[in-house]
């Protein structure tokens, strides 16, 4: 078993904070606590970090940390830097963050809307040819394809707007309304 050493720097509480608190939010979100909290800690750091660092800093053990970078790098949130007299490797995390929303949202996309849509692409075919299926159950399984697809299709628009005019687009928020036509409802 990896022994955790107690080497551990002490970080300033806002930045303590700020891990612990991105570690929560990781795992309402699925993801693992240290993976979340690993990636806290490069997002704050003002140096590149080797994995021996991050374990002592974080008190979690070397093969947890291993394998979270990895995670990490799978996600391309974090990227390996060479360090000048170092042989290990060294660590930082994607700073931008539009990037960082668009690699978590791509990643999830993968993971999540992708699935979804083959899934419910085979199922919509399924009903269709199925006589034992009721009317209402076609129909909702249509609707539900259709408002997965139409999310699928917002989102590859959305990553095709220039980061610079897709943030006007969030700031904007509910005054967008005032673009669009008023509907029946309003």
């Amino acid at each position: 078993m990896t022994e955790i050493t107690d080497n551990a720097v002490q970080l300033p509480i806002a930045v303590q904070r700020f891990v612990l608190h991105w570690g929560e939010m990781g795992g309402q979100w699925g993801v693992n606590r240290s993976v979340a909290q690993i990636h806290a800690l490069l997002y704050l750091s003002d140096r590149p970090l080797n994995a021996e660092e991050i374990s002592d800093t974080l008190r979690i053990a070397r093969s947890n940390t291993s394998n979270s970078l990895k995670e990490l790098l799978g996600w391309k949130l974090i990227r390996r830097v060479p360090v000048m007299g170092d042989r290990r490797d060294h660590y930082e995390a994607e700073v931008d963050l539009m990037q960082m929303l668009t690699r978590i949202a791509q990643g999830r996309k993968e993971r999540e809307i992708d699935p979804a849509v083959a899934a419910l692409k085979v199922c919509t075919e399924e009903a269709k040819r199925d006589a034992r299926i009721s009317e209402t159950a076609r129909a909702r399984i249509t609707a539900m394809q259709d408002f997965v697809v139409t999310i699928d299709d917002w989102y590859q628009q959305m990553m095709s707007v220039p980061p610079g005019r897709l943030m006007m687009l969030i700031r904007l928020g509910k005054r967008i309304l005032t673009f669009l036509p008023k509907s029946k409802a309003e």
